[in-house]
């Protein structure tokens, strides 16, 4: 059982990694801006896709000190991919980056996984700086040290460990996303408290509140102190990945659609699905899968699966990097803040998971 306490935000508070801090808001640029003095970088571009130079790179200008190129991707899972990378690449070489610029990932997960992977590999390595702008991103994505792109509708197939030299998280970032962004980044806090039963009990009661200070630097120390335990994800660290086997299943069948889901839309129903799968294999309370269904019902419109649509879930399920032989790995409860990993499960018993999960 992982035991992890409510932890309190403070605003000067610093949570360390293994390697590097995260900081928050003023603090966190203030530490960037000697880290650039610091490090006598050559050159300094800052990645961003269409939205995060609209709306968050002025922002970004007003608090720091030193000149920089920017390097604009488009947005969405769907250009997380290897051409998007070779873009980038070619642009950097095109500008004669070498192994002593920085490069500042300035946006959501699509853009800290991708900037992190060009980064780790441009050169065999340069330095890197998360900023996350999006909750989701915040919570989950820009920290923990994961970098990685899709291969075809695969979330996530090519990717590598490797650690920025900071994380600066600043809430004002959040007021220019839409309510359904911020709802997709509340699923991954949500699943932190589920596997910590750490603030479940006040995210149930308090519905309204999807994120505040505390709620935010509560989730990012969950995951930063199971991943201090279990970088390389051989035990704990797949703790994790509830809601994600049948999620990333989920995301990728919409991620070629016009109806895409967002990233936490899938992963709730990955939760749901899976929280039932707990009740059926590992006695995980009936009530509290309801109470999850629940909740989450009030955060994301019930998604319409097709028969054919669960079974093409079934057959990305094998693509899913916790599997072992071909054998898909799920990750249950048997309590709130008791975790099992690498369960096997059959099909059927997926199956049934979307009855309850399309139920009323």
């Amino acid at each position: 059982m992982l035991l992890i306490c409510n932890l309190i935000f403070n605003q000067l508070n610093i949570i360390s990694t293994d390697t590097y801090k995260i900081r928050f808001n003023d603090d966190g640029y203030t530490h960037l801006n000697e880290l650039v003095v610091k490090n006598n970088y050559t050159k300094f571009y800052v990645l961003v896709d269409e939205n995060t130079k609209k709306l968050c790179l002025k922002k970004f200008k007003q608090k720091t000190s030193f000149q920089f190129e920017i390097i604009e991707i488009s947005s969405g899972e769907v250009h997380k991919n290897l051409k998007t990378c070779i873009d980038v690449w070619n642009h950097l070489t095109s500008q004669n980056a070498d192994r002593k610029c920085l490069i500042i990932n300035l946006g959501g997960g699509v853009i800290t996984d991708m900037g992190g992977f060009i980064s780790s590999t441009y050169k065999r390595g340069v330095h890197f700086v998360n900023i996350p702008t999006t909750l989701l991103s915040m919570v989950d994505a820009s920290i923990g040290s994961k970098t990685g792109i899709n291969l075809s509708s695969i979330k996530n197939q090519i990717g590598l460990f490797s650690d920025p030299i900071t994380v600066i998280i600043d809430e004002e970032y959040l007021k220019t996303l839409p309510k359904r962004e911020i709802n997709s980044g509340y699923a991954e806090i949500f699943k932190h408290s589920i596997i910590s039963n750490s603030g479940f009990k006040k995210l149930i009661e308090n519905p309204n509140i999807v994120y505040d200070e505390d709620t935010i630097a509560n989730s990012i120390k969950i995951k930063n102190e199971i991943v201090i335990e279990d970088k390389f994800e051989n035990n704990v660290r797949k703790y994790l990945n509830f809601g994600h086997t049948i999620g990333h299943a989920v995301e990728s069948l919409f991620m070629n659609k016009k109806n895409k889901l967002l990233h936490g839309e899938a992963i709730a129903v990955g939760m749901i699905c899976e929280s039932y799968l707990s009740s059926r294999l590992k006695g995980f309370e009936m009530s509290t899968v309801n109470t999850i269904k629940k909740h989450l019902n009030k955060f994301f419109i019930k998604v319409n699966f097709s028969k054919n649509d669960i079974l093409k879930v079934c057959k990305l399920i094998k693509y899913d990097k916790k599997n072992h032989l071909n054998i898909p790995k799920f990750v249950l409860l048997k309590d709130l803040g008791l975790v099992d990993i690498n369960v096997d499960i059959h099909e059927n018993l997926i199956l049934e998971s979307f009855d309850y999960y399309l139920r009323i």
